[in-house]
């Protein structure tokens, strides 16, 4: 059956990082994330999207032993492959949607 989500802008969590998931598309979770603390260095073990739905973050990363960061605004999406060591960390609230395959940290 189809679903239409028209609250996503104003999504909460009872912690930093909670999601709401949307949808399972062959081994890949979508989910709403709503944060207001940054995450965790860590390395997915599949492809991920990360796309900013509503607030700003500003996306972490590494690559040759070097950090690099780039702020993310509403509509901006950070593409990882695998192995990519990489952290978010919004500027106050933050909505986020996620797409990586299940299970992924």
């Amino acid at each position: 059956m189809p679903r239409i989500v028209t609250d996503a802008r104003q999504f909460t969590a009872d912690r930093a990082w909670g999601a709401r998931d949307l949808a399972e598309i062959e081994g890949a979770s979508v989910r709403l994330h709503w944060t207001d603390q940054p995450y965790r260095w860590h390395v997915n073990n599949g492809a991920e999207v990360f796309l900013v739905l509503d607030g700003q973050v500003d996306m972490h990363w590494r690559k040759d032993g070097q950090e690099h960061v780039q702020r993310l605004g509403p509509s901006d999406m950070f593409l990882a492959d695998v192995g990519d060591e990489h952290v978010a960390r919004p500027l106050g609230e933050a909505r986020i949607l996620v797409i990586e395959k299940k299970g992924s940290v």
